[in-house]
């Protein structure tokens, strides 16, 4: 039986800080991934079907470079910025 198992939820939340926490492999990927696929899902509404290319180098991104993306799809007018986007902040 885990010693953590006979603590409360508020007694296990104050043994870490929230700052912590965010520090872990597992919050970072989890964060990653929520953003890909917010992304993918913005991308597709507004351009339909997204080529296995597109799909492919936006997986690749950083966080930074995701958050980029998603402020600068506000102003994309249609594909080809999206293609103009990557190929400036990639090795595309």
């Amino acid at each position: 039986m885990s010693k953590f198992s006979q603590l409360s939820r508020q007694e296990i939340e104050a043994m870490f800080l929230v700052s912590d926490i965010k520090q872990t492999r597992v919050y970072q990927e989890a964060k990653q991934e929520e953003a890909t696929t917010l992304l993918f899902r913005q991308l597709s509404k507004r351009f339909g079907k997204l080529s296995s290319n597109y799909i492919e180098t936006i997986s690749n991104l950083t966080i930074e470079q995701l958050e980029d993306l998603g402020e600068a799809l506000l102003d994309f007018v249609d594909i080809t910025d999206l293609e103009q986007w990557l190929k400036a902040h990639t090795n595309q």
